[in-house]
Protein backbone atom coordinates (compact mmCIF):
# COMPACT_ATOMS: atom_id res chain seq x y z
CA UNK A 1 0.00 0.00 0.00
CA UNK A 2 2.82 2.42 0.92
CA UNK A 3 4.80 1.82 -2.60
CA UNK A 4 1.28 2.53 -4.56
CA UNK A 5 0.73 5.78 -2.38
CA UNK A 6 4.39 6.72 -3.18
CA UNK A 7 3.28 6.08 -7.20
CA UNK A 8 0.22 7.89 -7.07
CA UNK A 9 1.89 11.28 -5.63
CA UNK A 10 4.80 10.56 -8.14
CA UNK A 11 2.11 10.98 -10.79
CA UNK A 12 0.79 14.09 -9.41
CA UNK A 13 3.89 15.69 -8.84
CA UNK A 14 4.61 15.02 -12.24
CA UNK A 15 1.81 16.59 -13.84
CA UNK A 16 1.98 19.70 -11.77
CA UNK A 17 5.81 19.95 -12.41
CA UNK A 18 5.16 19.84 -16.12
CA UNK A 19 2.14 22.19 -15.98
CA UNK A 20 4.30 24.22 -14.10
CA UNK A 21 7.28 24.37 -16.75
CA UNK A 22 6.15 22.85 -20.04
CA UNK A 23 4.89 25.36 -22.44
CA UNK A 24 1.33 24.66 -23.05
CA UNK A 25 1.75 23.30 -26.53
CA UNK A 26 -0.22 20.52 -26.14
CA UNK A 27 -3.54 19.44 -24.04
CA UNK A 28 -2.00 16.55 -21.86
CA UNK A 29 -4.20 14.21 -20.03
CA UNK A 30 -3.78 13.17 -16.61
CA UNK A 31 -1.48 10.56 -17.22
CA UNK A 32 1.64 9.86 -16.60
CA UNK A 33 3.85 7.20 -18.88
CA UNK A 34 6.79 5.44 -17.05
CA UNK A 35 6.85 1.80 -19.18
CA UNK A 36 6.63 0.26 -21.81
CA UNK A 37 6.65 -3.29 -23.91
CA UNK A 38 5.56 -3.44 -26.99
CA UNK A 39 2.04 -2.13 -27.52
CA UNK A 40 1.38 -2.08 -23.83
CA UNK A 41 2.24 0.98 -21.49
CA UNK A 42 2.45 1.51 -17.84
CA UNK A 43 1.54 4.59 -15.76
CA UNK A 44 2.88 5.58 -12.99
CA UNK A 45 0.54 3.84 -10.87
CA UNK A 46 1.19 0.38 -12.24
CA UNK A 47 -1.99 0.52 -14.00
CA UNK A 48 -1.35 -1.29 -18.13
CA UNK A 49 -2.66 -0.03 -21.13
CA UNK A 50 -3.19 -1.06 -24.38
CA UNK A 51 -1.94 1.45 -26.77
CA UNK A 52 -3.46 2.60 -30.35
CA UNK A 53 -1.84 5.99 -30.41
CA UNK A 54 1.84 4.26 -30.80
CA UNK A 55 3.18 7.78 -30.37
CA UNK A 56 1.27 9.47 -33.52
CA UNK A 57 2.75 6.26 -35.41
CA UNK A 58 6.30 6.49 -34.49
CA UNK A 59 6.39 2.70 -33.50
CA UNK A 60 5.25 0.41 -36.09
CA UNK A 61 7.64 -2.12 -34.79
CA UNK A 62 6.43 -1.01 -30.69
CA UNK A 63 7.54 0.45 -27.87
CA UNK A 64 11.01 -0.34 -26.46
CA UNK A 65 11.62 -3.32 -29.21
CA UNK A 66 14.10 -5.34 -27.81
CA UNK A 67 15.93 -5.84 -31.42
CA UNK A 68 15.90 -1.97 -31.56
CA UNK A 69 17.19 -1.05 -27.48
CA UNK A 70 20.04 -3.80 -28.56
CA UNK A 71 21.14 -2.00 -31.56
CA UNK A 72 20.72 1.39 -29.77
CA UNK A 73 22.92 -0.11 -26.53
CA UNK A 74 25.62 -1.90 -29.16
CA UNK A 75 25.79 1.90 -31.18
CA UNK A 76 26.33 4.05 -27.95
CA UNK A 77 29.06 1.76 -26.52
CA UNK A 78 30.72 2.93 -29.56
CA UNK A 79 29.87 6.52 -30.81
CA UNK A 80 26.68 8.30 -31.33
CA UNK A 81 27.29 11.46 -32.97
CA UNK A 82 30.03 11.91 -35.60
CA UNK A 83 29.67 14.85 -37.27
CA UNK A 84 28.25 15.49 -41.07
CA UNK A 85 31.75 16.18 -42.75
CA UNK A 86 32.52 12.66 -41.74
CA UNK A 87 31.27 9.09 -42.65
CA UNK A 88 29.79 6.93 -40.17
CA UNK A 89 28.47 3.19 -40.82
CA UNK A 90 25.26 3.21 -39.27
CA UNK A 91 23.76 6.17 -41.88
CA UNK A 92 25.83 5.06 -45.12
CA UNK A 93 24.00 1.38 -44.29
CA UNK A 94 20.49 2.94 -43.32
CA UNK A 95 21.09 5.22 -46.90
CA UNK A 96 21.43 1.69 -48.47
CA UNK A 97 18.51 -0.05 -46.88
CA UNK A 98 15.97 3.25 -47.64
CA UNK A 99 17.41 3.04 -51.16
CA UNK A 100 16.71 -0.78 -51.30
CA UNK A 101 13.42 -0.95 -50.01
CA UNK A 102 11.54 2.32 -51.88
CA UNK A 103 12.49 0.49 -55.07
CA UNK A 104 13.40 4.07 -56.52
CA UNK A 105 15.67 5.48 -54.45
CA UNK A 106 19.29 6.52 -55.40
CA UNK A 107 20.28 9.36 -52.51
CA UNK A 108 19.59 10.30 -48.55
CA UNK A 109 19.06 13.14 -46.95
CA UNK A 110 18.56 12.55 -42.97
CA UNK A 111 16.91 15.19 -40.94
CA UNK A 112 15.54 14.64 -37.18
CA UNK A 113 11.95 14.62 -38.24
CA UNK A 114 9.01 14.55 -40.51
CA UNK A 115 8.83 18.51 -40.19
CA UNK A 116 12.67 18.62 -41.22
CA UNK A 117 12.32 16.12 -43.62
CA UNK A 118 9.31 18.14 -46.00
CA UNK A 119 11.36 21.27 -45.15
CA UNK A 120 14.58 19.31 -47.11
CA UNK A 121 12.10 17.70 -49.93
CA UNK A 122 10.60 21.52 -50.41
CA UNK A 123 14.14 22.81 -51.05
CA UNK A 124 15.35 20.03 -52.66
CA UNK A 125 12.33 20.31 -55.49
CA UNK A 126 12.95 24.43 -55.74
CA UNK A 127 16.64 23.88 -56.48
CA UNK A 128 16.34 21.39 -58.71
CA UNK A 129 13.48 23.32 -60.63
CA UNK A 130 15.31 26.90 -60.78
CA UNK A 131 18.16 25.62 -61.77
CA UNK A 132 16.68 23.43 -64.69
CA UNK A 133 13.57 26.20 -65.32
CA UNK A 134 14.58 29.68 -63.84
CA UNK A 135 14.12 31.67 -60.92
CA UNK A 136 10.63 31.93 -61.32
CA UNK A 137 9.55 27.91 -61.22
CA UNK A 138 9.45 27.19 -57.21
CA UNK A 139 5.89 27.01 -56.57
CA UNK A 140 4.68 23.76 -55.07
CA UNK A 141 0.66 22.55 -55.25
CA UNK A 142 -0.35 20.70 -51.82
CA UNK A 143 -3.90 20.03 -50.51
CA UNK A 144 -6.32 20.84 -48.47
CA UNK A 145 -6.97 19.15 -45.03
CA UNK A 146 -2.98 17.66 -45.66
CA UNK A 147 -0.87 17.68 -42.51
CA UNK A 148 2.88 17.90 -43.62
CA UNK A 149 4.37 19.66 -40.18
CA UNK A 150 5.00 23.21 -38.13
CA UNK A 151 8.07 24.75 -39.35
CA UNK A 152 7.27 27.32 -41.07
CA UNK A 153 8.14 26.10 -44.30
CA UNK A 154 6.09 22.96 -43.66
CA UNK A 155 3.15 24.65 -41.97
CA UNK A 156 3.08 26.87 -45.39
CA UNK A 157 2.50 23.34 -46.90
CA UNK A 158 -0.16 22.14 -44.66
CA UNK A 159 -3.63 23.71 -45.88
CA UNK A 160 -5.50 23.92 -42.83
CA UNK A 161 -6.57 27.22 -42.06
CA UNK A 162 -6.73 26.75 -38.42
CA UNK A 163 -3.14 25.41 -37.71
CA UNK A 164 -1.59 28.18 -40.66
CA UNK A 165 -3.66 31.70 -38.89
CA UNK A 166 -1.82 32.07 -36.10
CA UNK A 167 1.76 32.54 -37.70
CA UNK A 168 0.91 34.52 -40.88
CA UNK A 169 3.02 35.67 -42.74
CA UNK A 170 3.06 32.49 -44.04
CA UNK A 171 6.13 30.95 -46.54
CA UNK A 172 4.84 32.48 -50.47
CA UNK A 173 4.77 30.02 -53.39
CA UNK A 174 2.27 26.90 -51.98
CA UNK A 175 -1.61 26.57 -53.71
CA UNK A 176 -3.85 24.40 -52.17
CA UNK A 177 -5.91 21.56 -54.12
CA UNK A 178 -8.33 18.87 -53.38
CA UNK A 179 -7.69 14.96 -53.27
CA UNK A 180 -9.27 12.90 -55.30
CA UNK A 181 -10.31 16.15 -57.22
CA UNK A 182 -8.16 16.28 -60.69
CA UNK A 183 -9.38 19.32 -62.35
CA UNK A 184 -8.43 21.37 -58.98
CA UNK A 185 -5.05 20.47 -59.26
CA UNK A 186 -5.24 21.36 -63.40
CA UNK A 187 -6.60 24.58 -62.05
CA UNK A 188 -3.42 25.02 -60.20
CA UNK A 189 -0.73 24.87 -62.59
CA UNK A 190 0.97 27.01 -64.14
CA UNK A 191 5.31 27.83 -65.45
CA UNK A 192 6.24 28.41 -61.79
CA UNK A 193 4.58 25.70 -60.63
CA UNK A 194 7.76 23.02 -59.32
CA UNK A 195 5.96 19.79 -57.57
CA UNK A 196 3.31 18.38 -55.74
CA UNK A 197 3.43 17.12 -52.55
CA UNK A 198 0.96 14.95 -50.92
CA UNK A 199 -0.07 12.64 -48.64
CA UNK A 200 -1.83 9.24 -49.79
CA UNK A 201 -3.62 9.15 -46.79
CA UNK A 202 -4.32 12.58 -45.03
CA UNK A 203 -3.36 11.61 -41.76
CA UNK A 204 -4.01 14.93 -39.49
CA UNK A 205 -6.50 15.41 -42.41
CA UNK A 206 -8.61 12.86 -41.30
CA UNK A 207 -7.39 9.55 -42.48
CA UNK A 208 -9.20 11.24 -46.22
CA UNK A 209 -7.62 7.80 -48.63
CA UNK A 210 -6.47 8.86 -51.96
CA UNK A 211 -8.20 6.98 -54.44
CA UNK A 212 -6.06 4.98 -57.51
CA UNK A 213 -7.30 6.07 -60.21
CA UNK A 214 -6.14 10.07 -59.09
CA UNK A 215 -3.00 9.81 -58.07
CA UNK A 216 -2.76 7.54 -61.57
CA UNK A 217 -3.89 10.74 -62.82
CA UNK A 218 -1.67 12.88 -61.06
CA UNK A 219 1.35 11.19 -61.63
CA UNK A 220 0.72 11.77 -65.71
CA UNK A 221 -0.01 15.24 -65.18
CA UNK A 222 3.44 15.56 -63.06
CA UNK A 223 5.05 13.93 -65.96
CA UNK A 224 3.24 15.98 -68.77
CA UNK A 225 4.30 19.41 -67.11
CA UNK A 226 7.86 18.28 -65.89
CA UNK A 227 6.69 18.51 -62.44
CA UNK A 228 8.58 16.87 -59.41
CA UNK A 229 5.77 14.08 -57.65
CA UNK A 230 6.45 14.27 -53.85
CA UNK A 231 4.83 11.60 -51.35
CA UNK A 232 4.88 12.38 -48.06
CA UNK A 233 5.49 8.75 -46.23
CA UNK A 234 5.89 10.01 -42.65
CA UNK A 235 2.74 8.43 -41.49
CA UNK A 236 1.99 5.96 -44.36
CA UNK A 237 5.78 4.41 -44.37
CA UNK A 238 6.83 1.45 -42.63
CA UNK A 239 4.57 -1.26 -43.61
CA UNK A 240 1.33 0.76 -42.01
CA UNK A 241 -0.81 0.26 -44.66
CA UNK A 242 0.27 -2.87 -46.05
CA UNK A 243 3.08 -2.16 -48.02
CA UNK A 244 6.43 -1.51 -46.79
CA UNK A 245 4.94 2.22 -48.88
CA UNK A 246 1.52 3.21 -49.50
CA UNK A 247 2.79 4.58 -52.99
CA UNK A 248 3.64 0.62 -53.71
CA UNK A 249 -0.34 0.20 -54.03
CA UNK A 250 -0.48 2.67 -56.26
CA UNK A 251 1.47 1.39 -58.93
CA UNK A 252 3.06 4.69 -59.33
CA UNK A 253 7.20 5.98 -58.85
CA UNK A 254 7.66 9.53 -57.18
CA UNK A 255 10.34 11.59 -57.74
CA UNK A 256 10.75 12.25 -53.90
CA UNK A 257 9.30 10.74 -50.77
CA UNK A 258 9.93 12.11 -47.09
CA UNK A 259 9.91 9.29 -44.58
CA UNK A 260 10.31 10.25 -40.20
CA UNK A 261 8.32 8.68 -37.53
CA UNK A 262 8.48 4.91 -37.09
CA UNK A 263 12.03 4.92 -39.34
CA UNK A 264 13.41 5.26 -35.65
CA UNK A 265 11.98 2.78 -33.68
CA UNK A 266 11.20 5.29 -31.17
CA UNK A 267 14.56 7.46 -32.01
CA UNK A 268 14.23 11.38 -33.41
CA UNK A 269 14.86 10.41 -37.28
CA UNK A 270 13.89 11.93 -41.05
CA UNK A 271 14.54 11.29 -44.39
CA UNK A 272 14.24 12.56 -47.67
CA UNK A 273 15.03 9.97 -50.55
CA UNK A 274 15.11 10.40 -54.11
CA UNK A 275 17.11 9.81 -57.53
CA UNK A 276 20.83 10.52 -58.54
CA UNK A 277 19.64 13.57 -60.81
CA UNK A 278 17.20 15.11 -58.56
CA UNK A 279 19.55 15.23 -55.78
CA UNK A 280 22.53 16.41 -57.78
CA UNK A 281 20.96 20.04 -57.26
CA UNK A 282 22.31 19.30 -53.88
CA UNK A 283 26.03 20.36 -53.58
CA UNK A 284 28.09 21.23 -50.70
CA UNK A 285 26.67 23.94 -48.18
CA UNK A 286 23.08 24.19 -49.82
CA UNK A 287 21.76 21.89 -47.19
CA UNK A 288 22.31 20.42 -43.88
CA UNK A 289 21.10 19.07 -40.06
CA UNK A 290 23.63 18.86 -37.50
CA UNK A 291 22.29 15.85 -35.79
CA UNK A 292 20.58 14.31 -39.38
CA UNK A 293 21.53 11.26 -39.11
CA UNK A 294 23.45 10.65 -36.10
CA UNK A 295 24.99 7.13 -36.04
CA UNK A 296 22.84 6.24 -32.61
CA UNK A 297 19.65 6.58 -34.78
CA UNK A 298 20.35 5.60 -37.61
CA UNK A 299 21.49 2.18 -35.73
CA UNK A 300 17.72 2.22 -34.68
CA UNK A 301 16.34 2.57 -38.49
CA UNK A 302 18.78 -0.13 -39.82
CA UNK A 303 17.23 -2.38 -36.89
CA UNK A 304 13.87 -1.18 -37.62
CA UNK A 305 13.88 -2.39 -41.45
CA UNK A 306 15.31 -5.35 -40.27
CA UNK A 307 12.60 -5.98 -37.81
CA UNK A 308 9.87 -5.00 -39.88
CA UNK A 309 10.92 -7.38 -43.18
CA UNK A 310 11.75 -10.33 -40.74
CA UNK A 311 8.37 -10.34 -38.91
CA UNK A 312 6.38 -9.15 -42.09
CA UNK A 313 4.53 -6.32 -40.82
CA UNK A 314 3.03 -5.32 -44.15
CA UNK A 315 1.60 -8.65 -44.01
CA UNK A 316 0.59 -8.47 -40.11
CA UNK A 317 -0.68 -4.73 -40.76
CA UNK A 318 -3.12 -5.94 -43.73
CA UNK A 319 -4.70 -8.96 -41.93
CA UNK A 320 -5.17 -6.90 -38.62
CA UNK A 321 -6.31 -3.69 -40.71
CA UNK A 322 -9.02 -5.77 -42.59
CA UNK A 323 -9.88 -7.30 -39.08
CA UNK A 324 -10.03 -4.07 -37.00
CA UNK A 325 -12.25 -2.45 -40.07
CA UNK A 326 -14.91 -5.25 -40.03
CA UNK A 327 -14.88 -4.87 -36.70
CA UNK A 328 -15.29 -1.14 -36.63
CA UNK A 329 -17.93 -1.47 -39.74
CA UNK A 330 -20.36 -4.03 -37.68
CA UNK A 331 -20.34 -0.99 -35.01
CA UNK A 332 -21.63 0.98 -38.03
CA UNK A 333 -23.94 -0.90 -38.77
CA UNK A 334 -25.01 -1.13 -35.55
CA UNK A 335 -25.57 1.90 -34.53
CA UNK A 336 -27.05 5.16 -35.88
CA UNK A 337 -24.59 7.31 -34.68
CA UNK A 338 -21.44 6.00 -36.36
CA UNK A 339 -20.90 7.87 -39.70
CA UNK A 340 -18.00 6.35 -41.31
CA UNK A 341 -14.88 4.06 -40.65
CA UNK A 342 -12.07 4.36 -43.44
CA UNK A 343 -8.51 3.90 -44.14
CA UNK A 344 -5.78 1.50 -45.12
CA UNK A 345 -4.26 -1.71 -43.17
CA UNK A 346 -3.66 -0.14 -39.60
CA UNK A 347 -4.08 3.45 -40.20
CA UNK A 348 -7.96 3.89 -39.94
CA UNK A 349 -10.76 6.19 -38.28
CA UNK A 350 -14.37 6.45 -37.22
CA UNK A 351 -16.30 9.35 -37.39
CA UNK A 352 -19.36 9.98 -35.47
CA UNK A 353 -22.16 12.14 -36.26
CA UNK A 354 -21.71 14.67 -33.16
CA UNK A 355 -18.44 15.82 -31.16
CA UNK A 356 -17.77 12.94 -28.72
CA UNK A 357 -14.47 12.24 -29.68
CA UNK A 358 -13.30 14.16 -26.15
CA UNK A 359 -15.21 12.29 -23.63
CA UNK A 360 -14.62 8.87 -25.34
CA UNK A 361 -10.90 9.20 -25.22
CA UNK A 362 -10.94 10.08 -21.52
CA UNK A 363 -13.18 7.08 -20.56
CA UNK A 364 -11.02 4.66 -22.83
CA UNK A 365 -8.00 6.01 -20.30
CA UNK A 366 -10.34 4.57 -17.40
CA UNK A 367 -10.69 1.05 -19.30
CA UNK A 368 -7.48 1.11 -20.18
CA UNK A 369 -6.79 2.41 -23.92
CA UNK A 370 -4.83 5.03 -25.22
CA UNK A 371 -6.95 6.43 -28.38
CA UNK A 372 -6.01 9.56 -30.08
CA UNK A 373 -8.55 11.99 -31.70
CA UNK A 374 -8.01 14.06 -34.93
CA UNK A 375 -11.03 16.19 -34.41
CA UNK A 376 -14.03 16.27 -32.07
CA UNK A 377 -16.03 13.80 -33.99
CA UNK A 378 -12.90 11.51 -35.74
CA UNK A 379 -10.74 8.94 -33.16
CA UNK A 380 -7.80 7.71 -35.29
CA UNK A 381 -6.52 4.69 -35.33
CA UNK A 382 -2.21 4.01 -35.43
CA UNK A 383 -1.07 1.29 -33.15
CA UNK A 384 1.64 -0.51 -33.25
CA UNK A 385 1.88 -3.42 -35.86
CA UNK A 386 2.69 -6.04 -33.27
CA UNK A 387 -0.81 -5.65 -32.08
CA UNK A 388 -3.22 -8.83 -31.87
CA UNK A 389 -6.69 -9.74 -32.30
CA UNK A 390 -7.26 -10.07 -28.21
CA UNK A 391 -6.05 -6.51 -28.41
CA UNK A 392 -8.31 -5.47 -31.35
CA UNK A 393 -11.59 -7.35 -29.08
CA UNK A 394 -10.79 -5.44 -26.20
CA UNK A 395 -10.83 -2.19 -28.12
CA UNK A 396 -14.05 -3.44 -30.01
CA UNK A 397 -15.72 -4.13 -26.64
CA UNK A 398 -15.01 -0.27 -24.91
CA UNK A 399 -15.89 0.95 -28.27
CA UNK A 400 -19.62 -1.14 -28.35
CA UNK A 401 -20.63 -0.34 -24.76
CA UNK A 402 -19.58 3.77 -24.91
CA UNK A 403 -20.76 4.13 -28.36
CA UNK A 404 -24.25 2.22 -27.55
CA UNK A 405 -25.27 4.50 -24.79
CA UNK A 406 -24.28 7.64 -27.01
CA UNK A 407 -26.32 5.94 -29.49
CA UNK A 408 -29.30 6.27 -26.58
CA UNK A 409 -28.87 10.17 -26.61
Amino acid sequence: MEEKSKNIDLNKDIAEKGDRFLMHTYSRLDVVFNKAKMQYLWDAEGKKYTDFTSGYGCLNVGHSNPDIIKALKEQIGRIIQPSNIFYNIPQVELAGELCRISGFGEKVFFANSGAEAVEGAIKLARKYSTDKYGKKRYEIITFNNSFHGRTLGALAATAQVKKQNMFEPLLSGFKYSDINDIESVKKKIDDNTCAVIIELIQGEGGINVCKKEFIAELKKLCEKNEILLIIDEIQTGFSRTGSIFAYQQYDVIPDIIVVAKSLGGGMPIGAVISTDKICSAFTPGTHGSTFGGNAASCSAGVAVIKYLLEKNLAGRAEILGKYLTEKLKMLQAKYQIVLEVRGMGLMLAIEFKKPIASALIKSALESGLVLNKVSESTIRFLPSLVINKKDIDFLIRFLDKYIKEEDKK
